[in-house]
């Protein structure tokens, strides 16, 4: 397809992406926020600053967090990608971090919330069973910007399920 400048260089990609292969042909200048949303139709990647700042769009590739407004889609060529989509199981009941994130107020406009809930399951699966601290946890959070919470409900929250015993916060 030419463009004004010239040819518009594409890609062929085979990516698994909440457990199912994905192929396409993309442009290789599409990153995979815009994959996610537009190619897949995946909208619960959200795209904030578009500068990686914010985290809105944070996704786990190979496990690992990253912000898919600064990766190209290319560049998951045969790797794993996990979403929002993907968190709750296939009858629909929420994961643990979904249902304590609604419990403890840690949402309200919704928008900075997929990007801090697969944060969150990657420092569960970091933590390997063993509880995490308060501390921790808003380390992970940091990286994210929300307008609405002030964070103590994401806390608290996270708290819940990865949190020791004497650590979890009673709900609201």
């Amino acid at each position: 397809m030419a463009g004004r400048l010239g040819m518009v260089e594409m890609g062929a990609i085979a990516v698994t992406v909440n457990g199912v292969l994905r192929a396409a042909e993309v442009e290789t200048r599409v990153h995979l926020a815009d994959f996610l949303r537009h190619g897949l139709g995946l909208t619960g990647t959200h795209l904030g600053c578009e500068h990686g700042v914010c985290g809105a769009c944070t996704v786990l590739v190979d496990g690992v967090s990253v912000r898919s407004c600064l990766m190209l889609a290319v560049q998951c060529q045969g790797r794993r990608v996990e979403t929002v989509e993907g968190l709750a199981a296939a009858d629909g009941t929420l994961h643990a971090l979904q249902a304590a994130l609604g419990a403890h107020h840690g949402l309200q406009c919704g928008y900075c919330t997929p990007g801090v809930l697969m944060t969150l399951v990657e420092l569960q699966r970091e933590l390997g069973g063993r509880p995490a601290t308060e501390a921790e946890i808003r380390d992970r959070l940091s990286g994210h910007l929300c307008r609405c919470t002030g964070y103590q409900g994401m806390v608290d929250a996270a708290l819940q399920v990865l949190g020791a015993p004497d650590d979890v916060p009673k709900t609201a």
